[in-house]
């Protein structure tokens, strides 16, 4: 008796699931949405009717608008139970989705303890040392294989560098030598008009005081 009134005794019937709760919401959406079209129809011929009897037959169209506001009043009913059933739908859509999620994710780690199940740290600790000892031992057999040998270990860099810097300067002065030479004036080889002439007038004279004196 006491595991009854505790709750411990027979299991509570199962309730529908979610995608049988969805269905029957969306059933009745679409029903009262096909109610919703019949209203509309019902309070068009209403308002027709009352229009068309408006002069003629004025206890008939009074009929015909109270007809048409009870319709109303049955459409607004509707409008605010589709908003409710369609509240209920979305809540019942994400606690769906959120119990697909929650099952994925149980599922997942399950998955992963039974992966790490065999897994020991301290193994996993000893195997990352051993990688990282052999990868230690490659890098320093890589080094030592690439290190060069024999010709060329016994010169002194900085002889090799003094002796670079001199072809340098020696190249250097070459090109200074070269452009020197090309801009140095030209010696003129002959004298200009007036001078030469001037020349030969002394050249002249000096013949003519010659021949004086030999006579």
């Amino acid at each position: 008796m006491f595991k009854n009134i505790l709750g411990f005794g027979n299991k509570k019937q199962q309730g529908p699931s979610a995608q049988e709760g969805l269905q029957k919401l969306r059933e009745t959406e679409e029903m009262l949405t096909k109610k919703q079209v019949f209203l509309e129809g019902k309070i068009e011929k209403e308002l027709e009717a009352a229009k068309k009897n408006g002069k003629k037959n004025k206890r008939a169209a009074l009929q015909a608008l109270k007809r048409k506001k009870m319709y109303e009043k049955q459409l607004a009913q509707i409008d605010g139970t589709l908003s409710t059933i369609e509240f209920q739908r979305e809540a019942l859509e994400n606690a769906n989705t959120n119990t697909e999620v929650l099952k994925s994710m149980g599922v997942a780690a399950k998955a992963m303890k039974s992966a790490h199940q065999n897994m020991d740290i301290d193994k996993v600790d000893d195997l990352m040392s051993d990688i990282q000892e052999q990868q230690d031992l490659a890098q320093e057999i890589s080094d030592a294989i690439s290190r060069p040998v024999g010709f060329g270990q016994d010169v002194d860099e900085d002889e090799l560098l003094a002796e670079l810097e001199d072809l340098e300067q020696e190249a250097l002065d070459k090109e200074l030598l070269q452009v020197g030479g090309e801009n140095l004036p030209s010696i003129p080889t002959a004298l200009p008009s007036s001078k030469a002439k001037q020349r030969e007038e002394e050249d002249e004279d000096d013949l003519k005081e010659l021949a004086a004196w030999g006579s």
